[in-house]
């Protein structure tokens, strides 16, 4: 038994000081190559031994990954729109062999990249500036630039998750002229407010001048000759003055009050 285990421990040390094994993780899937082919059956999580100048292993991962690209794309006008594009992505695991015998290179840069920046410049190419800066635009952007990148992308077994459009930015022509309509549009909002508020005033203006005229109509009505004399007889009772004259018109009464003096 201590024969086999040293001889076990032996291998482990040769292994590893030569670098003949590779530990695949999970989220990852290892493609072996012997003698130049390459092996179509994909290695899953754990430990896998390789022989050196015969064979090697090669470790993808096969986890959500993003790719962040800018591009400077024409708009239908001509205009230059600088885009912030994300592509949320992963590789499909049971097509990472087929893949690394189909494309030179690092994928991202042999086959990813070169797709995105043609499915954004194809589908921007067709929108007016101002639509691509619209919401709705850049919704429909999005999801035309996803649909394309899926039919090319997911045949080869990488699988398009999501397509985010993190910023647009216009030109400067554009973005003045959109600041100055929006100044226009506030301007007319501020001066409908105001005319709505004048008109409101006026409105309770009205109300209140209406509601003097109805008073002033009562008090009007009410005032008769007899109750004038009952409230000026009731009045000489509190003046302190020595004569009072009041004429009530043709036929009225002179009524006068004399005090004595101390």
């Amino acid at each position: 038994m201590k024969k086999i285990a040293l001889m076990v421990g032996l291998v482990l040390v040769m292994l590893v000081t030569t670098g003949c094994f590779r530990v695949i993780s999970t989220g990852e899937v290892g493609v072996k190559k012997t003698l130049g082919k390459i092996n179509q059956e994909e290695l899953g999580a754990g430990f896998h031994v390789f022989m050196p100048l015969v064979s090697w292993i090669e470790k993808f991962d096969v986890k959500t990954q993003e790719i962040k690209e800018t591009a400077n794309v024409p708009s239908v006008e001509g205009l230059i729109v600088k885009l912030d594009i994300s592509t949320i992505y992963k590789l499909q695991s049971d097509k990472v062999a087929e893949l690394r015998g189909s494309v030179s290179g690092d994928y991202v840069t042999t086959l990813i990249e070169p797709y995105i920046r043609s499915a954004v410049r194809d589908t921007v190419s067709g929108y007016e500036t101002k639509s691509i800066y619209a919401e709705e635009g850049r919704h429909e952007i999005v999801v035309k630039v996803k649909e394309k990148l899926k039919r090319d992308l997911e045949p080869r077994g990488i699988i398009v998750e999501d397509v985010l459009l993190r910023d647009v930015v216009l030109p400067e022509t554009v973005t003045t002229a959109i600041q100055k309509k929006l100044g226009a549009e506030q301007n007319a909002l501020q001066k409908e407010f105001d005319l709505q508020a004048a008109r409101k005033d006026a409105e309770i203006r009205i109300v209140e001048a209406n509601g003097i005229s109805e008073a002033n109509k009562i008090i009007a009505h009410s005032l008769t000759n007899e109750y004038i004399t009952y409230r000026f007889v009731q009045t000489l009772g509190e003046t302190q003055n020595h004569v009072i004259y009041v004429p009530f018109g043709s036929g009225g009464p002179i009524l006068t009050r004399e005090t004595s003096g101390d």
